[in-house]
């Protein structure tokens, strides 16, 4: 029986409160039989290895932010990236941070993975959603995940963790009652095969 996202969360949520040194294997234990492959992606893995997928569709030099909403069904809602709004140009809008001029800025434009992500979803609602995200929201976001419902947040960096916009952030969440917990992978990096359907045998 396949578990629900609320279900990984819980256990994700389960093992970091008992050892902050932990990494998740949410694969079932049990072998099976049948001859199913065992090396297959577990839930936290894949959800958030799309979410640093979607990252690299992200045209900022310095960072690029993916996110990927999944409801309680474990399917998938809503993908997003950090990038300009509809109708702003790649080419023209500003992609600095350090300029003297403040409208020169990309702090003014850029839609942040988060925001997108939502106003992506295709679905009525994301309430009660997990989001995945390869950054721990800003304040702004923060305001923007609370707002449309989505309870818990897993995240795989925080390393903006002193700033006072992503302090700001997890007091808006605790206040709120979103949960957010820190992804440990299992791998440091996965190597994607697009020519590996070519290679297997149909059985």
């Amino acid at each position: 029986m396949e578990r629900t996202t609320e279900d990984i969360v819980t256990e994700f949520n389960k093992m970091t409160t008992e050892d902050s040194t932990s990494t998740i294997n949410c694969e079932c234990s049990s072998i099976n039989k049948s001859g199913k492959r065992e090396n297959y992606m577990d839930w936290m893995e894949y959800f958030m290895a799309l979410a640093f997928l979607s990252a690299e569709r992200s045209k900022d030099p310095k960072t690029q932010v993916g996110a990927c909403i999944v409801n309680e069904e474990n399917k998938i809602v809503g993908i997003g990236y950090n990038g300009m709004p509809l109708g702003c140009s790649d080419d023209e809008f500003p992609w600095t941070k350090s300029s003297t001029d403040t409208l020169q800025r990309k702090s003014l434009y850029v839609c942040h993975a988060e925001l997108n992500a939502v106003l992506n979803a295709n679905s009525r609602s994301i309430k009660n959603s997990t989001i995945f995200v390869t950054l721990f929201p800003c304040n702004e976001c923060a305001k923007v995940i609370i707002q449309s419902g989505i309870k818990s947040v897993i995240y795989a960096s925080d390393k903006h963790a002193n700033k006072d916009g992503t302090k700001a952030a997890k007091i808006m969440f605790n206040a709120a009652g979103v949960k957010y917990s820190q992804y440990f992978p299992k791998n440091k990096q996965l190597i994607l095969n697009l020519s590996a359907i070519d290679n297997k045998e149909d059985n």
